[in-house]
């Protein structure tokens, strides 16, 4: 048998490792993780602390989404969004997957701690274990409440940023936090939704399965309009001005309308449809903070 058929190509190895880092979910966390860094500072963020940053806070978020493939495998061996990762389908070993996250993991710590600060390591830190042990492994297998206390980590990367650049971390950097906070329950619940069945086949108590429809429902909208409230916190703090204002009130009446019809006339496209544009609405509600952080438009 030769070689090539003996074992996949380097390139194609590689890429399997790179599936296991969510890249999707983790250009979510830098982008907002970026957005914090900006915002913490009137002017250019410097160079180091930019970088070093990012990159740092990138390799810790895809250790611990390979650790959470590690530890879901045979769940996501269950479910058809999940079943074509590395992992269920035999490509890559635990032991392989164990050893991959902790050399990556290692390696944004390190750079965090020695090219950033040490306040940003043990945050990104904390971060990790929450998502990786406390959500994984603890909440949700055990709790339907399992996204909204888990949320808690996905909610951490502006604060990281803003860290990062500061050493500090401030009432405006939890505002963002908050933010995320409030958005996590009715993104994840939007999914939980329409793949209830496939939860409720992997055993995982999501509040779809434990609840009901109706239930969940009801809580999509009531989280989001908890949501588009928060939204509003960086305008009242006067840490953002009218172009915020605007893009947070018009992007919060789309949710709001999406929940509304999830609430009154659900169906499974429309859950999907709202999951969708719910990814869209957060980066285009930290874009919004972004550019009015920069270009604002005096009252």
């Amino acid at each position: 048998m030769s070689s090539s058929l003996a074992s996949p190509p380097v390139s194609s190895r590689l890429y399997q490792f790179y599936q296991l880092t969510k890249p999707r979910v983790v250009s979510l966390i830098v982008f907002t993780a970026v957005i914090g860094m900006f915002l913490a500072l009137p002017g250019m963020v410097p160079l180091q602390p930019l970088l070093a940053g990012t990159l740092g806070i990138a390799l810790v978020a895809g250790a611990a989404a390979a650790m959470n493939c590690l530890v879901e495998q045979k769940i996501d061996a269950l479910m058809a969004r999940t079943r074509a990762r590395p992992l269920p389908r035999g490509q890559i070993t635990s032991l392989q997957t164990l050893v991959f996250a902790g050399a990556v993991g290692g390696v944004g710590l390190a750079l965090l701690y020695h090219w950033v600060n040490a306040l940003t390591m043990w945050l990104t830190l904390a971060t990790f274990v929450g998502y990786a042990v406390v959500y994984t492994m603890i909440l949700k297998p055990l709790t339907p409440q399992n996204i909204v206390i888990g949320g808690a980590s996905g909610a951490m990367p502006p604060v990281l940023g803003w860290a990062a650049v500061t050493g500090e971390v401030t009432a405006d950097a939890l505002v963002l936090f908050l933010i995320i906070f409030a958005w996590t329950p009715p993104h994840f619940w939007a999914l939980a939704l329409y793949r209830k069945h496939e939860y409720a086949k992997a055993g995982v108590p999501m509040l779809p399965v434990t609840h009901g429809d109706k239930f969940t429902r009801l809580h999509v909208l009531l989280y989001t309009v908890i949501l588009v409230a928060c939204t509003m916190l960086p305008f009242a703090t006067r840490m953002s001005g009218v172009i915020y204002l605007v893009a947070a009130s018009l992007l919060g009446m789309v949710f709001l309308y999406y929940a509304v019809r999830i609430y009154v006339d659900y169906s499974d496209r429309l859950a999907q449809q709202t999951f969708r544009y719910s990814i869209g609405y957060l980066t285009a509600l930290f874009a919004a903070l972004l550019i009015d952080h920069y270009f604002p438009i005096p009252l």
